[in-house]
């Protein structure tokens, strides 16, 4: 976090995360996993380019029927939580795609 409330805007003008990473380089903290197939890095730092971000998550996940980063679907899948508790999570929600959706992984298991 130290880093993190130091670092300037870019010539941009935005906070840049490769700022955060070359400090985290210099003291030797830096830990890099590469992404592997199938994973992407969005810029969401301006308008635009979160309105691009936002159109890509939206087709890939009506194209693939699947969400993505759906926390609870994470959590389910590694085992973290039961069906219960996805059931629970998911009530709250039932009338909206999101529940549905979380009440369907259970269904479709």
């Amino acid at each position: 976090m130290k880093i993190a409330k130091n670092i300037k805007p870019s010539a941009r003008g935005e906070l840049e995360i490769t700022t955060v990473n070359q400090e985290f380089l210099k003291e030797g903290q830096l830990k890099v996993q590469l992404f592997g197939r199938g994973f992407a890095w969005l810029d969401t730092g301006t308008f635009g380019s979160l309105s691009e971000a936002s159109t890509f998550i939206e087709v890939l996940e009506k194209r693939q029927g699947l969400k993505i980063s759906c926390l609870e679907e994470i959590a389910w899948r590694n085992k973290w939580i039961d069906d219960e508790r996805l059931r629970k999570l998911a009530e709250p929600m039932r009338k909206n795609e999101y529940g549905q959706y979380l009440l369907k992984l259970i269904d479709y298991k």
